[in-house]
């Protein structure tokens, strides 16, 4: 803090009280019995107000209105004693009054008394001045002066705050500055001193002759006006000096005459020390902040770098000095011409007297306890000194005084600030000048590039780097240090960190190729497109190192891996700079100037796959001109490339023709489906070019082009992918011609035909396919399959003719496994008869009405019944067929058979929807007869006797013998039977056979053999021949009455009356039992 008297003004009489007007410009004084109007820039009397007849103590200027003259009366309150000064809180809603027995009454606007404090001394300690703390944040604070010497503080409700002081003189007046941060008091020592708002003493604005008896600050300024009792009014400015120190980010400061702010001028992270005292000085460098205060120096140290410092030494002295630094060990302080090196005890351990008065120092680094100081003499002297050498450096001899100075990083370059305000570097070493400025108030060097500094002057900012032009900017206040990119700026009491973007000397050393320096200067801060800029120049002047790290920056990958190709091929040994640079230019989209490069190189044709990459293909053309058909044919093609991306695909395809790529435009034509197109490519192609052809076939087939990809399969004589064509376009019958020619495809076509008819569902004619195509095993597959379904679902017909194939399919397989086959094929035609039975009998018992006669199901019953073995057969009801038996029996007339019936179904577990049927039979049962009807009659069965053929009679012979037809004669008929030993008949007649049959009955049967003559003289409508393939023998048969006509299917052999055979092929066009076809041919 520095006092400066702006007037001084003289009255003859003594100076109770002033007061400024609000808005500052006057000021009203009560000097005895007189108002004085004054003038506030000089002092200057405007007018005297008369009209007091006695002294005037007191004078103010009304703010809020609580009085005016056109109130008809005042409010008026008696007090306990005399009132010696008052003052109204900022609100206007209390008022304090100050008393001569040392009570302190806070009254509202009516004067109610609402709080009373009373001070310790009593009438000894009168209250002689009170003020309100302005400042809204102190939540109304009073500040109470008393003759008992003494400073407090209270708060509204009459608690008081904070500490009270003691001033060592009796107080006259008090006052607060506008916003509150100090107070300004004087008294009996005949001062006006300075205090903090808690009451500090900072230090004295003025001494007089006489009693101060009032002092006011002007309303938002730093002026103080006081009046003394000897009639003189003094006006004083207040100048605040800044006390702070810089150690590159991080800054500490005074607040409010005793605090220290320590700030990180980058994360903007503050911290506050509170001292309690004027801070005098204060030094910092890197975890070391020394403060000085009237009576001592703490040391305070940051051990973790958290911003968190804590006291951790003392100097407990007292010093004058004008500058004060700290080291990492020791104290420096400076006195005029004198330097003096303090340990942290408080121990001078050197002593440095300079030439001449010391205007600047600085510490520039160093190991602990061997720090160097820049030191700048008035003299123009500047000097290095290390605190543990006591002899000082010379490191130059200026002919003006020094003002600031700073050394580069690496401590090769020194700037210096004269007195004149001109900038001046120099080459340590050497001392050689190497440049000066002009209009410069500071510098400093930057704390992270060699070549950088910034100095202010003149309200500018001015970067130079190296020795190029200064860059300038403008910029209020002045530069105090300069770390990357951040340049801090000390503006009036406030410091800030100004991000300052190095473009311009970047861009600077751009010029001059000097890409390493252009890096460092954009590490400490610049745009993304300065990023760009020094990236693109670095790698056009083909330093790749520092344009990857630049490309890195900005995360430019495409450019990143073009570095790095360029930078594995120079590893492979290629150093054509030229080839590289031209790269570069086609990246950047130079590409004229690119394909020169490539052609100076020798690398047309990389010139070329730029152009054609890019459709630039009217530049290609003139690149490579007319003399190179091989390149003009790869243009066409790349051309080609092009009009397919950019969906021209017929123009495309034509392109591709032209250059003979006929695989890339036959694609682009079958993608498109145009075939007639593509046929036309393939008629006019040679049957040599299989691939082509074999493309064309192809999108034939995804086109469903079935005729041109058969046409052009045959052309390339691919028989195996026509019958694959044939097979996957389910064209059966065209793939069946071409197997009667080509039999080795036969496997190729019936399996997966065999596959295509079991897909849909057509499972016979999938296993017959199966059978033709030899796979036997997948042919038994599909019947058994469907011979099992069958049975579950009760579709006993289907079941009984599965079986029925089965058999024939085992038959057809016993020519190689004859024995298990055979086996097989006897035990499938057993099943398939009784299936075939139980069908009728199932759909009598299930369906309400029955298309068979009574006797009809009346046999089925029995041969099925005699043919049930001890296994159970899955379907087959036991149930169902003993009560279908019972009941046509009864119908019959077979009442012991029913009666059996009956009881056997009661030994059987019989479902629910039969019980109430068969309990009804079995009770009606007992009221018929217990023996037969006359009726009832057993039913023949066909008239037909099997005869085996006599010893060394083929089949062949029989049949030839047969076929003759020998007619009968009565001669014949005559003769008696002759039946040789071996029982073969010799005899025509056909009685013969019945009364041969009767003399062989018993317990053994004994075979019908007949003889040649017998065959001879037989009929061929009266002999049926079951033709068996092999390895079955051939069946024979002879019927007995030949005009029961039989008939028997050619296929299945089963035989039947011809009148109900001819009924069930005109009901179902086929054999009931095996399902042959009528117009199947035998």
């Amino acid at each position: 803090m520095r006092p400066i008297e702006k007037w001084k003004e003289t009255v003859r009489d003594r100076v109770y009280d002033l007061a400024f007007k609000p808005d500052g410009s006057q000021i009203i004084m009560a000097a005895g019995q007189r108002v004085l109007v004054c003038d506030a820039k000089d002092g200057t009397i405007i007018q005297p107000l008369k009209g007091h007849s006695d002294t005037v103590y007191c004078v103010a200027y009304a703010r809020d209105g609580l009085w005016s003259p056109e109130q008809k009366s005042v409010n008026k309150t008696k007090v306990s004693s005399r009132i010696t000064c008052c003052g109204w809180t900022n609100d206007g809603q209390y008022l304090a009054l100050g008393m001569m027995n040392g009570v302190v009454s806070i009254r509202n606007k009516n004067g109610e008394e609402k709080v009373k404090i009373e001070r310790p001394g009593g009438s000894l300690s009168p209250i002689w001045s009170i003020a309100w703390n302005p400042s809204r944040d102190e939540h109304d604070t009073l500040a109470v002066a008393d003759w008992g010497q003494k400073l407090s503080f209270y708060q509204l409700s009459g608690k008081q705050v904070l500490k009270e002081r003691t001033l060592n003189y009796d107080p006259c007046c008090i006052s607060y500055f506008s916003k509150g941060e100090y107070i300004v008091m004087g008294g009996s020592d005949k001062q006006v001193s300075l205090y903090t708002k808690d009451g500090v003493r900072l230090g004295t604005i003025g001494e007089h002759k006489a009693w101060v008896w009032t002092c006011q600050v002007k309303p938002n300024s730093n002026y103080v006006v006081c009046g003394c009792q000897d009639g003189t009014i003094y006006c004083y400015q207040l100048n605040f000096t800044t006390v702070h120190g810089l150690y590159k980010d991080l800054y500490a400061y005074r607040d409010n005459m005793t605090n220290v702010i320590v700030q990180d001028l980058i994360t903007e992270q503050n911290l506050r020390i509170k001292c309690h005292e004027l801070v005098k000085k204060i030094a910092i460098y890197r975890n070391r902040l020394a403060i000085q205060l009237p009576e001592k120096i703490n040391i305070c140290t940051d051990d973790l770098s958290t911003m968190e410092y804590r006291i951790t030494d003392k100097i407990c002295k007292k010093f004058e000095c004008n500058l004060l630094v700290v080291c990492s060990q020791h104290v420096i302080l400076c006195q005029e011409k004198r330097l003096q090196c303090l340990s942290f005890a408080g121990v001078k351990e050197k002593e440095w007297v300079m030439e001449s008065m010391i205007r600047y120092i600085k510490v520039i680094g160093g190991p602990p306890c061997k720090e160097g100081l820049l030191v700048g003499l008035k003299n123009g002297a500047i000097l290095k000194i290390f605190i543990d050498n006591p002899f000082p450096i010379t490191l130059l001899k200026l002919s003006l005084s020094v003002r600031c100075l700073d050394m580069s990083a690496s401590r090769k370059k020194l700037a210096v600030v004269d007195e004149r305000n001109t900038l001046l570097v120099y080459d340590i070493k050497s001392k050689e000048l190497l440049f000066q400025e002009p209009n410069a108030n500071s510098v400093a060097w930057n704390t992270q590039c060699e070549d950088m500094l910034c100095f202010s002057g003149n309200g500018y900012l001015n970067i130079k780097a190296s020795n190029f032009p200064v860059h300038q900017q403008k910029m209020q206040g002045f530069m105090v240090g300069y770390n990357g990119s951040k340049i801090f700026c000390l503006h009036v009491y406030s410091m800030s960190a100004v991000e300052v973007p190095q473009s311009a000397p970047m861009y600077q050393y751009l010029e001059k190729k000097m890409f390493k320096e252009a890096y460092q200067i954009a590490c400490l801060g610049v745009t993304d497109s300065d990023w760009r800029d020094l990236a693109t120049e670095a790698l056009e002047g083909l330093d790749f190192e520092t344009a990857k790290k630049a490309f890195i920056r900005i995360r430019d990958l495409r450019y990143l891996e073009l570095i790095s190709s360029i930078e594995e091929r120079k590893k492979r040994g290629e150093n054509d700079n030229e080839l590289f640079l031209a790269d570069v230019y086609a990246f950047q989209g130079k590409f004229r100037e690119a394909a020169k490069l490539y052609k100076r190189a020798g690398h047309e044709s990389k010139a070329l796959s730029m152009y054609t990459d890019l459709r630039m293909f009217e530049y290609a053309k003139e690149f490579v001109g007319a003399t190179d058909p091989q390149s003009s044919k790869l243009l066409i093609t790349k051309q080609a490339d092009w009009a397919k991306c950019s969906k021209e695909p017929r123009a495309a395809a034509e392109m591709y023709l032209s250059a003979g790529e006929h695989a890339k435009a036959i694609d682009i034509i079958g993608e498109h489906g145009w075939a007639d197109m593509l046929i036309d490519i393939a008629r006019k192609l040679d049957k040599a070019e299989r691939e082509p052809l074999a493309k064309c076939a192809m999108h034939f087939k995804k086109l469903r082009h079935h005729g041109y990809a058969s046409e052009t399969y045959s052309k390339m004589g691919d028989l195996k992918a026509l019958v694959q064509l044939h097979v996957d376009t389910r064209h059966w019958e065209e793939a069946f011609l071409l197997v009667e020619k080509h039999p080795q495809f036969k496997y190729d076509v019936f399996v997966p035909y065999a596959q295509w008819l079991a897909e849909n569902d057509r499972f016979e004619e999938a296993q017959k396919a199966f059978h033709k195509a030899g796979r036997q095993n997948e042919a038994v597959k599909v019947l058994e399959q469907l011979t099992h379904n069958a049975v579950v679902e009760n579709r006993f017909n289907d079941a009984g003719y599965y079986y029925w194939m089965l058999s024939m399919q085992c038959l057809d397989i016993a020519r190689e496994q004859r024995k298990e086959m055979l086996e097989k094929f006897e035990s499938f035609q057993h099943l398939a008869e009784l299936y075939y039975v139980y069908s009728s009998i199932q759909r009598y018992t299930d369906e309400p009405f029955s298309s068979h006669m009574p006797e009809t199901i009346f046999s089925l019953c029995r041969f099925l019944l005699n043919n049930l073995t001890k296994d159970v057969l899955p379907g087959i009801s036991k149930v169902n067929t003993l009560f279908a038996l019972a009941k046509e029996s009864c119908k019959l007339g077979a009442y012991k058979l029913a009666r059996y019936s009956y009881e056997k179904l009661q030994e059987l577990h019989i479902p629910s929807h039969l019980v109430e049927s068969i309990e009804l039979g079995s009770l009606m049962i007992h009221s018929k007869p217990f023996h037969d009807s006359e009726v009832f009659f057993m039913f023949p069965v066909l008239p037909l006797v099997q005869f085996y053929l006599g010893e060394g009679i083929g089949d062949e012979e029989a049949l030839s013998l047969i076929d003759l037809e020998v007619p009968h004669t009565e001669d014949c008929k005559a003769q008696s039977p002759n039946v040789g030993s071996s029982g073969i008949l010799s005899s025509s007649d056909v009685f013969v056979f019945i009364r041969v049959s009767e003399q062989q009955g018993g317990s053994t049967f004994v075979p019908v053999k007949v003889s040649r003559s017998v065959l001879r003289s037989m009929s061929r409508r009266d002999v049926l021949i079951k033709r068996w393939p092999k390895p079955l023998k051939w069946e024979y048969f002879r019927s007995l009455l030949p005009d029961v006509s039989i008939t028997m299917c050619p296929s299945c052999f089963k035989m039947f009356h011809s009148e109900d055979y001819e009924i069930l092929l005109l009901q179902h066009s086929c054999c009931p039992y095996c399902r042959r076809p009528i117009d199947e041919p035998n």
